[in-house]
């Protein structure tokens, strides 16, 4: 027989909140599907129940009037992990977007989501419906910026999305992005006085070159050309936490290439995401840098799930690895180009995870090593708690006057 937490862990997973084993062969899912799977997980709790141990979600979650405009910032202050200075717009007036469809990337409008994002000052930038946006080229978001979905369904979807490039604090919370394609080879503001030509682009979901002092939390992410969010070109102080990732190849990377040693500075947490449905590789892949990989829950992957090249330290602790059925890659971890004689002194750790299903991790290097200092940024939460942590990752249903 089962023990009791390994039988509610596996009944949790049969559960709507948690993909099937059928539902994770399905070859092609419709994103309508995913996307109200996704919606569903936030439905509105009553306060005396609400609280997880989550400390992100315990921070603001259980206060019905959250929306309020003398509390809807309280979130700016909830952050954990290597991002957990990230201000946003705190510090700023509030912006309603209000024009979901006249995206113009070189003259933005104001009601838009564009023309809110290039301002200089701190913005805290909400939406005032449901909405769905189809941008016709990056949205280049400046410093200090909070794009805070709370209180409305608002997708990206469709065309280029998020760039955040040589800039700071930024918050993202509470997005639909999905369909995402290159953009590029056109002129694009950066800013009320400045514009500039942009190359092609990756069509990432979420692209952090260049930036420090970021949040992305509680986003549902899919279907992207290349990566659903990538931190490059000596990003740190970077936190991805509480997202819901599915039906996607190349997850996420970390660092632009073995080469490029501003990237051994890199600092990023990962923390209480669900990493769904149809997932490949890269959750993440890492090159240089460190990484606190925590209190996630994965429930399968095709090649792997965590990567790297260029000797990264890599921590992972409290953790649910689930490998997929009838899939032989079991292997959690993958040095790539990589040969033993070389990784074998990499810090890469697995600290109170859960493997299941024939999952495994392979360790190397010291697991007492210092550079372990530098790759933790918060405690970790048993795993006998991630079913309740993390069956609300992805964007919330929050409605007002409700905690959420």
């Amino acid at each position: 027989m089962l023990p009791f937490s390994l039988f509610f862990l596996v009944s949790i997973f049969s559960c709507a909140s948690f993909s099937s084993s059928a539902e994770m062969e399905a070859p092609n899912p419709s994103p309508e599907a995913f996307e109200r799977n996704s919606r569903l997980r936030g439905q509105p709790k009553e306060t005396e129940s609400c609280k997880t141990g989550n400390p992100m979600d315990d921070c603001w979650r259980c206060d019905p009037e959250w929306h309020s405009n003398n509390n809807r910032k309280m979130l700016a202050n909830c952050a954990v992990g290597f991002g957990r200075d990230a201000t946003g717009g705190r510090d700023g007036e509030f912006y309603v977007v209000t024009d979901p469809d006249n995206d113009d990337p070189l003259n933005p409008i104001k009601g838009t989501l564009r023309y809110a994002a290039i301002q200089e000052e701190p913005l805290w930038i909400i939406f005032n419906s449901d909405m769905v946006i189809r941008l016709k080229d990056e949205l280049l978001v400046n410093s200090f910026k909070t794009i805070d979905g709370r209180g409305a369904n608002v997708e990206i979807e469709g065309g280029p999305c998020i760039t955040l490039s040589y800039v700071t604090n930024i918050i993202i919370h509470g997005i639909h992005i999905h369909h995402c394609v290159p953009g590029g080879n056109a002129t694009v503001r950066t800013s009320p006085t400045q514009y500039g030509w942009r190359n092609i682009s990756d069509g990432d979901g979420i692209s952090i070159f260049s930036s420090a002092h970021i949040w992305i939390d509680h986003c549902s992410l899919s279907y992207c050309h290349d990566g659903l969010i990538d931190v490059t070109y000596g990003s740190t102080s970077v936190t991805i936490s509480n997202n819901h990732m599915a039906y996607h190849d190349e997850v996420m990377l970390m660092g632009h290439s073995d080469d490029f040693l501003p990237d051994k500075d890199m600092q990023v947490t990962i923390a209480f995401n669900y990493f769904g449905e149809g997932l490949v590789q890269r959750i993440p892949r890492c090159r240089h840098g460190y990484f606190h990989i925590v209190n996630n829950l994965y429930s399968g992957w095709e090649l792997y799930a965590v990567g790297g090249s260029a000797n990264p330290t890599i921590n992972s602790q409290g953790n649910i690895y689930m490998a997929s059925d009838g899939n032989s890659m079991k292997e959690v971890t993958r040095r790539i180009l990589s040969l033993e004689d070389e990784w074998k002194v990499w810090n890469w750790r697995s600290v109170g995870d859960l493997m299941l299903n024939g999952a495994f991790f392979t360790s190397s290097g010291n697991s007492t090593s210092q550079n372990y200092v530098k790759a933790s940024s918060m405690i970790a939460r048993p795993t006998s708690l991630l079913t309740i942590l993390n069956v609300t990752a992805g964007a919330l249903s929050c409605q007002i006057g409700y905690t959420c």
